[in-house]
């Protein structure tokens, strides 16, 4: 009885691990930055496999984190803090040359009126885009603080590991849904809107890099 007891216990404390995860997930990944803007046009450009596998690093990443915050705690604050300046400029200047980059492959594929057709393999949309996540470490500051404050409830590897669990599923979905929306807006889009959709996201890129660079 006392066994049951203590099971039901563990199994209900990691529900409850998992689904703060799964909101803490959404919470970082609904508001629409650099990489949700990326993924919508990989899935415009590319179609809805790279983008779904690029999906899937930006929550791999997300996972990451959050497991790191839960075990290193305020260490992972204390080092971020330290270097947010740097982090913050590192990442400026990678998401500018993707930006750039990204704005001539566009700009000249719609001059010579030619689009690339979609498809692709997944695996690079995936190191892509854990590459991409992993420029922005102060996520980790994000989990560590809510672990922080969510204190004994996430004492005990098994609480742990489902709000890790949670963080992945919750981002996972925000970043599909942004992926199949990529893909479909794709397949529906003329070629030359597709082009002219490619310079105004890479657009939108450049000047979140332009205000990360601003902010550091």
């Amino acid at each position: 009885m006392i066994l049951d007891i203590s099971l039901a216990s563990d199994v209900s404390g990691a529900l409850a691990a998992f689904s703060v995860g799964a909101v803490a997930g959404l919470g970082v990944a609904v508001p629409l930055g650099a990489v949700g803007v990326l993924l919508l046009h990989e899935g415009m450009a590319r179609g809805w496999r790279p983008a779904l596998a690029g999906a899937t690093g930006v929550a791999v990443v997300d996972l990451v984190y959050a497991a790191v915050a839960v075990i290193a705690g305020g260490a992972v604050t204390a080092v971020l803090s330290e270097h947010q300046g740097a982090v913050r400029v590192g990442g400026a200047v990678v998401l500018g040359v993707l930006a750039l980059r990204g704005l001539v492959r566009a700009v000249r594929s719609r001059s010579a009126a030619h689009v690339p057709t979609p498809g692709g393999a997944p695996g690079g949309a995936f190191y892509k885009f854990v590459a991409l996540t992993a420029l922005n470490p102060l996520t980790a500051v994000y989990f560590t603080v809510l672990a922080a404050g969510l204190g004994d409830r996430l004492r005990g590897l098994w609480t742990a590991a489902a709000f890790a669990l949670g963080v992945f599923a919750g981002s996972w979905a925000w970043q599909a849904i942004l992926a199949v929306i990529g893909s479909i807006a794709g397949a529906r889009l003329p070629a030359g809107a597709r082009a002219v959709t490619s310079i105004a996201g890479y657009g939108v890129v450049l000047v979140l890099a332009i205000t990360l660079a601003v902010s550091a």
